[in-house]
């Protein structure tokens, strides 16, 4: 799996264009994300934009990318409904409206996106931070996408925010830490191949901790 990590703005979340057709999250910053797109592929190659969840650093540019790329937008079903809500997508507190994102696929939990060579991404239901958050987990590669459910060195998502539930997010990163990760590819942060599981492990005792 051929990943390369963007990210074009200060409060931007990271984006990640897999193997040269996928795009996970699409921040805020649309100009910069296309030149960075436009460095490593046509932009017209790009398949399908995954949204980790429905919050506006995530989201904002997902529009216009797939206008320009014909690309599907994909989203869990149970952040749908607030992509265009200005209060529950955080677009307000960044001083904006929410995009009027219409998404062309809803996920599911246990869903399985190909995403070429042979390798797909399972969608893992992860809810606390939002209700409809997910992560994306690659098998051959052990690799985790993790949307802001878990961040590198043992941080965690937020849930104060309309929607978080510190009990689910605390579910949800139970789940997370069964699995085999060799790389996290965080929405914020660096990316992290040093004894993830441990760091994922860490992340669980926090929110623990704090619930």
């Amino acid at each position: 799996m051929h990943v390369s990590h963007f990210n074009t703005g200060l409060y931007d979340a990271n984006s990640y264009l897999i193997n040269g057709r996928v795009l996970v999250d699409t921040g805020m910053n649309t100009r910069g994300l296309v030149a960075e797109i436009g460095k490593n592929i046509d932009i017209k190659d790009l398949e399908l934009i995954i949204l980790t969840h429905c919050h506006y650093d995530h989201t904002a540019s997902a529009e216009e990318i797939a206008r320009l790329s014909s690309a599907k937008i994909a989203i869990h079903k149970d952040d749908a409904p607030f992509l265009k809500n200005d209060r529950i997508s955080a677009a307000a507190l960044f001083g904006y409206k929410a995009p009027s994102i219409e998404p062309d696929i809803l996920l599911e939990d246990g869903d399985r996106l190909p995403i070429g060579n042979d390798e797909e991404l399972l969608v893992i239901h992860t809810p606390g931070h939002t209700p409809g958050g997910i992560c994306l987990y690659e098998e051959n590669s052990k690799s985790l996408f993790s949307g802001d459910t878990v961040f590198p060195n043992g941080s965690i998502g937020r849930t104060d925010f309309e929607g978080g539930n510190r009990s689910q997010l605390t579910e949800s990163i139970n789940r997370l830490v069964k699995l085999d990760v060799r790389t996290l590819y965080p929405g914020h942060g660096e990316v992290t191949s040093e004894d993830v599981n441990s760091q994922l492990g860490s992340s669980l005792r926090m929110s623990k901790s704090i619930f």
